[in-house]
Protein backbone atom coordinates (compact mmCIF):
# COMPACT_ATOMS: atom_id res chain seq x y z
CA UNK A 1 0.00 0.00 0.00
CA UNK A 2 1.36 3.42 -1.01
CA UNK A 3 0.00 6.51 0.76
CA UNK A 4 0.70 10.14 -0.01
CA UNK A 5 0.64 12.37 3.06
CA UNK A 6 -0.04 16.12 2.93
CA UNK A 7 0.44 18.57 5.81
CA UNK A 8 -0.53 22.28 5.76
CA UNK A 9 -1.80 22.97 9.27
CA UNK A 10 0.39 26.02 9.94
CA UNK A 11 3.48 27.38 8.20
CA UNK A 12 5.08 24.23 6.78
CA UNK A 13 4.00 22.86 3.42
CA UNK A 14 4.89 19.17 3.52
CA UNK A 15 4.35 16.00 1.52
CA UNK A 16 5.59 12.46 2.07
CA UNK A 17 5.15 8.98 0.67
CA UNK A 18 4.75 5.94 2.91
CA UNK A 19 4.72 2.29 1.82
CA UNK A 20 4.35 -0.63 4.19
CA UNK A 21 5.23 1.51 7.20
CA UNK A 22 8.42 2.82 5.58
CA UNK A 23 8.84 6.46 4.63
CA UNK A 24 10.03 6.60 1.03
CA UNK A 25 10.31 10.38 0.90
CA UNK A 26 9.54 13.40 3.06
CA UNK A 27 9.69 17.00 1.86
CA UNK A 28 9.10 20.06 4.05
CA UNK A 29 9.06 23.69 2.97
CA UNK A 30 9.11 26.14 5.89
CA UNK A 31 7.67 29.61 5.31
CA UNK A 32 10.52 31.93 6.32
CA UNK A 33 8.43 35.00 5.51
CA UNK A 34 6.76 34.94 8.93
CA UNK A 35 10.04 35.70 10.69
CA UNK A 36 9.71 39.41 9.91
CA UNK A 37 6.35 39.48 11.71
CA UNK A 38 7.45 37.57 14.81
CA UNK A 39 4.80 34.91 14.28
CA UNK A 40 2.59 33.20 11.73
CA UNK A 41 0.24 35.44 9.73
CA UNK A 42 -2.71 33.18 8.72
CA UNK A 43 -3.50 34.85 5.38
CA UNK A 44 0.12 34.78 4.29
CA UNK A 45 0.42 31.16 5.37
CA UNK A 46 -2.53 30.19 3.17
CA UNK A 47 -1.08 31.97 0.14
CA UNK A 48 2.31 30.36 0.63
CA UNK A 49 0.71 26.91 0.83
CA UNK A 50 -1.09 27.57 -2.47
CA UNK A 51 2.24 28.43 -4.10
CA UNK A 52 4.15 25.49 -2.68
CA UNK A 53 1.79 22.53 -2.52
CA UNK A 54 2.06 21.37 -6.13
CA UNK A 55 5.89 21.46 -6.38
CA UNK A 56 6.25 19.94 -2.89
CA UNK A 57 3.96 17.01 -3.74
CA UNK A 58 5.76 16.49 -7.04
CA UNK A 59 9.11 16.51 -5.24
CA UNK A 60 7.87 13.93 -2.73
CA UNK A 61 6.58 11.64 -5.48
CA UNK A 62 9.81 11.99 -7.46
CA UNK A 63 11.89 11.35 -4.36
CA UNK A 64 9.98 8.15 -3.71
CA UNK A 65 10.13 7.15 -7.40
CA UNK A 66 6.35 6.75 -7.32
CA UNK A 67 3.89 7.86 -10.00
CA UNK A 68 0.70 9.45 -8.72
CA UNK A 69 -1.23 6.80 -10.63
CA UNK A 70 0.34 4.18 -8.35
CA UNK A 71 -0.94 5.75 -5.14
CA UNK A 72 -3.51 3.78 -3.16
CA UNK A 73 -4.69 6.63 -0.93
CA UNK A 74 -4.04 10.17 0.26
CA UNK A 75 -3.92 11.25 3.91
CA UNK A 76 -4.21 14.96 4.68
CA UNK A 77 -4.32 16.97 7.89
CA UNK A 78 -7.81 18.38 8.57
CA UNK A 79 -7.10 19.81 12.02
CA UNK A 80 -6.14 21.24 14.35
CA UNK A 81 -4.52 24.25 12.75
CA UNK A 82 -5.23 27.46 10.85
CA UNK A 83 -8.50 27.35 8.92
CA UNK A 84 -7.19 28.77 5.63
CA UNK A 85 -4.01 26.71 5.72
CA UNK A 86 -5.94 23.50 6.41
CA UNK A 87 -8.43 24.25 3.63
CA UNK A 88 -5.60 24.60 1.13
CA UNK A 89 -4.26 21.14 1.89
CA UNK A 90 -7.64 19.41 2.17
CA UNK A 91 -8.94 20.98 -1.06
CA UNK A 92 -5.85 19.91 -2.98
CA UNK A 93 -5.88 16.39 -1.54
CA UNK A 94 -9.60 15.98 -2.16
CA UNK A 95 -9.31 17.05 -5.78
CA UNK A 96 -6.31 14.82 -6.41
CA UNK A 97 -8.02 11.81 -4.84
CA UNK A 98 -11.13 12.32 -6.95
CA UNK A 99 -9.04 12.54 -10.09
CA UNK A 100 -7.17 9.37 -9.19
CA UNK A 101 -10.32 7.66 -7.83
CA UNK A 102 -8.60 6.68 -4.57
CA UNK A 103 -9.59 7.22 -0.93
CA UNK A 104 -8.73 10.46 0.84
CA UNK A 105 -8.48 10.41 4.64
CA UNK A 106 -8.72 13.49 6.84
CA UNK A 107 -6.17 13.12 9.64
CA UNK A 108 -5.78 14.56 13.12
CA UNK A 109 -2.48 16.40 13.30
CA UNK A 110 -1.91 15.61 16.98
CA UNK A 111 -2.68 11.92 16.54
CA UNK A 112 -0.09 11.85 13.78
CA UNK A 113 2.46 13.36 16.17
CA UNK A 114 1.87 10.45 18.54
CA UNK A 115 2.37 7.85 15.85
CA UNK A 116 5.53 9.47 14.54
CA UNK A 117 7.09 7.59 17.43
CA UNK A 118 6.29 4.29 15.69
CA UNK A 119 8.36 5.48 12.73
CA UNK A 120 11.26 5.94 15.15
CA UNK A 121 10.62 2.68 17.01
CA UNK A 122 8.32 0.14 15.30
CA UNK A 123 8.57 -2.08 18.41
CA UNK A 124 6.78 0.46 20.62
CA UNK A 125 4.10 -1.33 22.64
CA UNK A 126 0.84 -0.21 24.23
CA UNK A 127 0.02 1.26 26.65
CA UNK A 128 2.30 4.28 26.79
CA UNK A 129 2.17 7.92 27.84
CA UNK A 130 2.50 10.66 25.25
CA UNK A 131 3.59 14.22 25.96
CA UNK A 132 2.37 16.39 23.09
CA UNK A 133 4.04 19.80 23.12
CA UNK A 134 3.71 22.25 20.26
CA UNK A 135 2.80 25.84 19.50
CA UNK A 136 -0.86 25.12 20.05
CA UNK A 137 -0.96 22.15 22.42
CA UNK A 138 0.47 20.95 25.70
CA UNK A 139 -1.14 17.66 26.69
CA UNK A 140 -0.35 14.32 28.28
CA UNK A 141 -2.23 11.33 26.89
CA UNK A 142 -2.51 7.74 27.93
CA UNK A 143 -2.45 5.74 24.70
CA UNK A 144 -4.12 2.37 25.29
CA UNK A 145 -4.19 1.32 21.64
CA UNK A 146 -4.63 2.64 18.13
CA UNK A 147 -7.58 5.02 18.30
CA UNK A 148 -8.00 4.60 22.08
CA UNK A 149 -6.75 7.62 24.00
CA UNK A 150 -7.31 9.06 27.47
CA UNK A 151 -6.45 12.69 28.20
CA UNK A 152 -4.64 12.91 31.55
CA UNK A 153 -4.06 16.65 31.53
CA UNK A 154 -3.45 19.74 29.43
CA UNK A 155 -2.70 23.45 29.63
CA UNK A 156 -5.28 25.85 31.01
CA UNK A 157 -4.17 28.65 28.73
CA UNK A 158 -1.10 28.94 26.52
CA UNK A 159 0.86 26.05 25.06
CA UNK A 160 4.55 25.51 25.76
CA UNK A 161 5.45 26.32 22.15
CA UNK A 162 3.58 29.60 22.38
CA UNK A 163 5.46 30.41 25.59
CA UNK A 164 8.72 29.89 23.71
CA UNK A 165 7.58 32.05 20.79
CA UNK A 166 6.35 34.94 22.91
CA UNK A 167 9.32 34.66 25.23
CA UNK A 168 11.66 34.96 22.28
CA UNK A 169 9.79 38.04 21.08
CA UNK A 170 10.14 39.65 24.52
CA UNK A 171 13.88 38.94 24.47
CA UNK A 172 14.25 40.28 20.94
CA UNK A 173 15.05 36.88 19.44
CA UNK A 174 13.99 35.38 16.13
CA UNK A 175 10.91 33.33 15.26
CA UNK A 176 10.33 30.44 15.81
CA UNK A 177 11.03 31.00 19.46
CA UNK A 178 11.90 27.49 20.61
CA UNK A 179 15.08 27.06 18.57
CA UNK A 180 16.00 30.73 19.12
CA UNK A 181 15.80 30.47 22.92
CA UNK A 182 17.58 27.10 22.91
CA UNK A 183 20.43 28.64 20.92
CA UNK A 184 20.59 31.75 23.10
CA UNK A 185 20.61 29.61 26.26
CA UNK A 186 23.79 27.74 25.32
CA UNK A 187 26.33 28.20 28.09
CA UNK A 188 23.86 30.11 30.25
CA UNK A 189 23.16 29.58 33.95
CA UNK A 190 19.61 28.28 34.27
CA UNK A 191 19.56 29.12 37.98
CA UNK A 192 20.33 32.81 37.40
CA UNK A 193 16.67 33.85 37.37
CA UNK A 194 13.85 32.09 39.19
CA UNK A 195 10.81 32.03 36.92
CA UNK A 196 7.48 30.56 38.08
CA UNK A 197 6.36 27.02 37.25
CA UNK A 198 2.59 26.94 37.65
CA UNK A 199 1.11 23.89 39.44
CA UNK A 200 4.57 22.56 40.30
CA UNK A 201 3.37 21.40 43.74
CA UNK A 202 -0.05 20.25 42.57
CA UNK A 203 -0.96 16.58 42.21
CA UNK A 204 -3.06 17.44 39.16
CA UNK A 205 -1.65 16.96 35.67
CA UNK A 206 -2.18 20.44 34.27
CA UNK A 207 -0.14 23.32 32.90
CA UNK A 208 -0.27 27.09 32.65
CA UNK A 209 2.27 29.30 30.91
CA UNK A 210 0.57 32.71 30.85
CA UNK A 211 2.06 33.68 34.22
CA UNK A 212 5.53 32.66 33.08
CA UNK A 213 5.35 34.94 30.04
CA UNK A 214 4.17 37.81 32.22
CA UNK A 215 7.02 37.18 34.66
CA UNK A 216 9.56 37.37 31.84
CA UNK A 217 8.00 40.58 30.48
CA UNK A 218 8.07 42.23 33.91
CA UNK A 219 11.66 41.10 34.46
CA UNK A 220 12.79 42.60 31.16
CA UNK A 221 11.00 45.89 31.88
CA UNK A 222 12.46 46.06 35.35
CA UNK A 223 16.06 45.26 34.44
CA UNK A 224 16.30 47.21 31.19
CA UNK A 225 17.61 46.35 27.73
CA UNK A 226 21.30 46.75 28.50
CA UNK A 227 21.21 44.30 31.40
CA UNK A 228 19.16 41.83 29.33
CA UNK A 229 21.57 41.90 26.38
CA UNK A 230 24.56 41.43 28.70
CA UNK A 231 22.97 38.45 30.46
CA UNK A 232 20.90 37.01 27.63
CA UNK A 233 22.27 33.46 27.91
CA UNK A 234 21.43 33.24 31.62
CA UNK A 235 17.95 34.66 31.16
CA UNK A 236 17.17 32.44 28.17
CA UNK A 237 18.48 29.39 30.01
CA UNK A 238 16.38 30.19 33.09
CA UNK A 239 13.24 30.74 31.03
CA UNK A 240 13.80 27.54 29.06
CA UNK A 241 14.43 25.62 32.28
CA UNK A 242 11.10 26.81 33.71
CA UNK A 243 9.20 25.47 30.68
CA UNK A 244 11.08 22.19 30.48
CA UNK A 245 10.96 21.71 34.23
CA UNK A 246 7.18 21.77 34.51
CA UNK A 247 6.70 19.65 31.38
CA UNK A 248 8.90 16.87 32.74
CA UNK A 249 7.57 17.29 36.28
CA UNK A 250 4.03 16.57 35.09
CA UNK A 251 5.15 13.73 32.84
CA UNK A 252 6.89 12.20 35.87
CA UNK A 253 3.65 12.65 37.84
CA UNK A 254 1.70 10.86 35.09
CA UNK A 255 4.16 7.97 35.20
CA UNK A 256 3.82 7.68 38.98
CA UNK A 257 0.02 7.89 38.89
CA UNK A 258 -0.50 5.37 36.09
CA UNK A 259 2.44 3.03 36.65
CA UNK A 260 3.15 3.12 32.91
CA UNK A 261 6.90 3.18 32.32
CA UNK A 262 6.97 3.90 28.59
CA UNK A 263 6.78 7.54 27.54
CA UNK A 264 6.96 9.22 24.15
CA UNK A 265 7.13 12.83 23.05
CA UNK A 266 5.78 14.62 20.03
CA UNK A 267 5.38 18.13 18.65
CA UNK A 268 7.89 20.84 17.87
CA UNK A 269 8.99 21.43 21.46
CA UNK A 270 9.98 17.74 21.69
CA UNK A 271 12.91 18.58 19.39
CA UNK A 272 14.51 20.59 22.21
CA UNK A 273 17.77 18.86 23.04
CA UNK A 274 17.92 20.19 26.59
CA UNK A 275 14.53 18.65 27.34
CA UNK A 276 15.62 15.30 25.92
CA UNK A 277 18.72 15.26 28.09
CA UNK A 278 16.82 16.16 31.24
CA UNK A 279 14.14 13.58 30.45
CA UNK A 280 16.76 10.87 30.63
CA UNK A 281 17.54 11.90 34.21
CA UNK A 282 14.04 12.64 35.49
CA UNK A 283 12.58 9.54 33.84
CA UNK A 284 15.59 7.32 34.35
CA UNK A 285 13.48 4.31 35.34
CA UNK A 286 11.36 4.60 32.19
CA UNK A 287 11.71 3.96 28.49
CA UNK A 288 11.74 7.44 26.95
CA UNK A 289 11.22 7.68 23.19
CA UNK A 290 11.15 10.64 20.85
CA UNK A 291 11.39 10.70 17.07
CA UNK A 292 14.04 12.45 15.04
CA UNK A 293 13.76 16.24 15.18
CA UNK A 294 12.44 16.27 11.60
CA UNK A 295 9.48 14.21 12.79
CA UNK A 296 8.80 16.47 15.77
CA UNK A 297 8.12 19.61 13.79
CA UNK A 298 5.19 19.66 11.35
CA UNK A 299 5.73 17.07 8.64
CA UNK A 300 3.78 14.85 6.28
CA UNK A 301 5.63 11.61 7.02
CA UNK A 302 3.66 11.18 10.24
CA UNK A 303 0.42 11.96 8.36
CA UNK A 304 1.09 9.38 5.65
CA UNK A 305 2.19 6.78 8.21
CA UNK A 306 -0.92 7.25 10.38
CA UNK A 307 -3.15 7.25 7.32
CA UNK A 308 -1.74 3.90 6.29
CA UNK A 309 -2.48 2.52 9.77
CA UNK A 310 -6.13 3.54 9.37
CA UNK A 311 -6.34 1.98 5.93
CA UNK A 312 -4.88 -1.29 7.22
CA UNK A 313 -7.46 -1.41 10.00
CA UNK A 314 -10.30 -0.54 7.61
CA UNK A 315 -9.29 -0.97 3.93
CA UNK A 316 -12.44 0.68 2.55
CA UNK A 317 -12.26 3.65 4.88
CA UNK A 318 -12.45 7.22 3.61
CA UNK A 319 -11.82 9.77 6.32
CA UNK A 320 -13.92 12.79 7.21
CA UNK A 321 -12.53 15.78 5.30
CA UNK A 322 -14.35 18.47 7.27
CA UNK A 323 -11.77 21.04 8.35
CA UNK A 324 -11.86 21.68 12.12
CA UNK A 325 -9.25 24.22 13.34
CA UNK A 326 -9.72 23.18 16.98
CA UNK A 327 -10.02 19.45 16.30
CA UNK A 328 -9.54 17.38 19.45
CA UNK A 329 -7.84 14.03 19.64
CA UNK A 330 -10.73 12.52 21.58
CA UNK A 331 -14.27 13.60 22.33
CA UNK A 332 -14.64 15.80 19.21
Amino acid sequence: MIVLGIETSCDETAAAVCQGGSILSSVISSQKIHGQYGGVVPEIASREHEKQIVPIVEEALNGAAVLKENLHAIAVTRGPGLMGALLTGVSFASGLSEGLEIPCLGMNHMEAHIFANFIADPKLNYPFLSLLVSGGHTQIWKVNGFGTYELLGETRDDAAGEAFDKGARILGLDYPGGPAIEKAAKGGDETAVTFPQAFRKSDNIEFSFSGLKTALLNYVRQEGKDMISQNLADIAASYQAAIIGILLNKLRLAVDQTGIRTTVMGGGVAANQEMREKAEAILGDCTVLYPDASLCTDNAAMVAFTGELYLKSSPERSGDLAVIPNLRLAGQ
